[in-house]
C-alpha cells in the first residue's frame, strides 16, 4: 500500500480512505480480472439450463486456474488469498454469487432449469463448489480440477437420470 500510495502521489491515509485496506483493494483488483472471464465463458456457451451453468463454471475454473499470476498469488499468500476470495467479507465471492444468481434466474425464467433450491442458496452452493475445485491445492494439497467442478455443478442442477446421461457424455 505504501508503494501504491507513492506511485499515485497520495498519502497512505488518502489511499486507505479511498480503497479500504489491502484485502479490499486486492478483492477489487481480482474481481476486475475475474468478471470479464466469467462473462466471456458465459457468452461462449451453446447449451442452456444445467449444461450452460455447469460448463460456464467449469470453464471459468479452468481459465482462472491457468492464470500464472493468480496461481502465484495463491502460492505466495494462501491464507490472504482464501480470505480475499472466499469469505463473507470477500467482494469477489459476493459478486460472483450475484452474477451466478442472475444466470440461474434467466435460465429458470426461460423454463430451461428447475432449481433444486432457492436461487440465492443455489448460487452460493455453486460458487462454493467452484471454489472447492479451484483452490483444492491450497485446501487439501490436491491438484485443482475444472472438470470435477463442472461435473459437481451438473450433478447438483440435473435430475438423477438426466445427470447420469450427461456425465457419461462428458
Amino acid at each position: 500500500m505504501r508503494e501504491l500510495a507513492a506511485e499515485l502521489d497520495v498519502s497512505r491515509a488518502t489511499l486507505f480512505r479511498r480503497v479500504g485496506n489491502r484485502d479490499r483493494l486486492l478483492g477489487e483488483i481480482l474481481w476486475s480480472l475475474a468478471e470479464p472471464v466469467f462473462e466471456d465463458r458465459l457468452r461462449a456457451q451453446r447449451g442452456s439450463g444445467a449444461e450452460l451453468v455447469a460448463r460456464t463454471v467449469g470453464e471459468f475454473v479452468e481459465v482462472v486456474n491457468a492464470d500464472e499470476a493468480f496461481r502465484e498469488f495463491l502460492r505466495r499468500e494462501p491464507e490472504r488469498a482464501l480470505r480475499v476470495l472466499t469469505t463473507k467479507a470477500s467482494v469477489v465471492q459476493r459478486r460472483t454469487i450475484t452474477k451466478l444468481a442472475e444466470v440461474l434466474d434467466t435460465e429458470i425464467r426461460a423454463g430451461r432449469l428447475t432449481p433444486p433450491l432457492p436461487v440465492p442458496d443455489l448460487a452460493y452452493l455453486v460458487v462454493r463448489i467452484a471454489e472447492s475445485f479451484l483452490y483444492t491445492d491450497v485446501i487439501t494439497g490436491e491438484q485443482p480440477d475444472a472438470a470435477k467442478a463442472r461435473q459437481a455443478v451438473m450433478a447438483l442442477l440435473t435430475p438423477p437420470r438426466e445427470c447420469a446421461r450427461e456425465l457419461e457424455r462428458g
